[in-house]
């Protein structure tokens, strides 16, 4: 039996009510940070976000700013899919609707998956902190809003400094292999995610009829990209 803490702003078990269902202690307080400083100690936190994404967001990366390793998993409605990104730093989503099975195996999941999470690591490369637990990622210090797959495609960029991959290969590693769009996908991502990096937007340099490549920092401290090793905070 786990012990969970559900933020919300509706009713207990309206947020998800197959919660009701299954064999473990829930306490619900509201979806506000000052209510979660004093919260009591919980296995996984679940947050809803079905009424109020922006606060749920806000909430979300607070956690994961105050070095919480909790595994978070979000409650959205169907509308809300959209709106959810990597810059919330959730560990899984649910909808709303779900049922006691679904439910119970995502909870399952994250719970076994914090269990055995290596230590947090970090990516620096050229201007760029990448941060793979919190799936978090900034810029000169400044954060990135981005999406999941924008931090994917990121990531894998700035693990793999100066290679070239042709659009097939971003597909793959990226996106997967069972993945049915075609390379105009990856042209759009790497749009978004140039202007996202600002005066950075260099970095993803283009190589003319093969694909694309992140680019390093002529400064000399720059020069390769570097995993560094957090304590683990559990």
């Amino acid at each position: 039996m786990a012990q969970l803490l559900v933020l919300t702003s509706a009713g207990e078990h309206d947020a998800l009510p197959a919660l009701g269902l299954l064999n473990h202690q829930v306490r619900f307080i509201p979806l506000t940070t000052s209510h979660l400083l004093g919260a009591p100690e919980s296995d996984l936190i679940l947050v809803d976000a079905r009424r109020d994404l922006a606060g749920a967001k806000s909430l979300c990366t607070s956690l994961r700013s105050a070095g919480i390793s909790t595994p978070v998993i979000v409650i959205l409605s169907e509308g809300g899919f959209t709106a959810i990104g990597a810059g919330w730093g959730a560990t899984d989503v649910i909808i709303a609707t779900a049922g006691p099975a679904e439910t119970e195996a995502r909870l399952r999941m994250a719970l076994e998956q914090a269990a055995v999470d290596p230590p947090s690591m970090r990516i620096h490369a050229s201007g760029v902190t990448i941060d793979e637990a919190n799936y978090s990622a900034k810029v000169r210090g400044k954060p990135l809003d981005l999406t999941y797959k924008e931090f994917e495609l990121l990531r894998f960029f700035a693990s793999h400094p100066a290679r070239v991959f042709t659009r097939e290969q971003l597909l793959s590693e990226v996106w997967g292999y069972d993945y049915f769009g075609g390379t105009r996908t990856v042209d759009v991502h790497v749009r978004r995610l140039r202007a996202k990096l600002g005066d950075l937007e260099q970095l993803i340099g283009t190589v003319r009829n093969v694909g694309y490549r992140f680019n390093l920092a002529e400064d000399e401290n720059d020069r390769t990209s570097t995993r560094t090793v957090l304590p683990d905070s559990r």
